[in-house]
């Protein structure tokens, strides 16, 4: 008996032991000391390697200290946990996709299929994942035509997002317009986007587009003036602030 209990008091202690070092890590990644939080999961790892939580956090720590290679590393091993999570599959997808911008042109080319194939499978395991929808967008934008990249694909799953959630979907067509250079359609998407949405982000979009594509400085002023005026929004006085400089 006297053995159990000692036993039991040792696992107790373990576990309160691995809450606490949990919480700390937390609290650093919190006040966005990856490094520091960073070890700490790793610990933690060692001793539960499959724990989908701790997988998931060091992933999001790794991405933040933009070490993309290693947080794919992580996401692989949470999608093999369960590989009907949409979230999981957009995760590494996700992780992947910036690696591959980040990495050679020759080692990009290696990485765009699973890419497109993972974020495609958190779209179809989810029919409302509107992240994966958005880094669709930006990946068919983006990609040469050459390597499979699709101004028409990326309006697809624009207007996927637009079902979903139409502020997301006409930003998203905004997105495309612009990188197009079709600014009068990403004029309109934005002010779409201000109507049905109306969030900061809104009206710096659209006043950006003036700023930095369309020559309206005046237009941009107008718009983040606007934008201040309904939210209080910081970045909204600080652009409107530079501009006026």
């Amino acid at each position: 008996m006297r053995h159990l209990l000692i036993i039991l008091g040792v696992l107790v202690c373990t576990g309160v032991s691995g809450q606490s070092a949990f919480a700390k890590a937390e609290q650093l990644f919190k006040q966005s000391k990856y490094k520091a939080a960073l070890p700490i999961y790793l610990d933690l790892l060692e001793e539960k390697p499959q724990d989908q939580k701790l997988l998931r956090k060091t992933g999001q720590t790794y991405g933040e200290m933009e070490q993309f290679e290693k947080a794919t590393a992580i996401y692989k091993r949470l999608l093999a946990t369960d590989d009907t999570n949409a979230d999981y599959h957009f995760y590494y997808g996700g992780s992947m996709g910036l690696w591959a911008k980040n990495a050679s042109k020759f080692k990009a080319l290696g990485l765009v299929d699973d890419v497109k194939f993972h974020l495609k499978k958190a779209a179809e395991l989810d029919s409302k994942h509107v992240d994966t929808r958005w880094a669709l967008v930006q990946l068919y934008t983006e990609l040469p035509g050459i390597i499979g990249g699709s101004l028409t694909t990326a309006r697809n799953y624009a207007d996927q997002l637009k079902k979903i959630s139409p502020v997301d979907g006409y930003l998203a067509h905004g997105y495309v317009d612009e990188y197009d250079k079709e600014y009068t359609d990403a004029e309109t998407a934005y002010k779409n986007a201000i109507k049905v949405g109306g969030s900061p982000l809104t009206y710096m979009k659209l006043a950006t587009l003036y700023a930095d594509k369309m020559d309206r400085t005046a237009d941009a002023k107008a718009i983040l003036k606007k934008g201040y005026e309904i939210h209080k929004d910081a970045q909204l006085l600080a652009q409107l602030e530079k501009l006026d400089s």
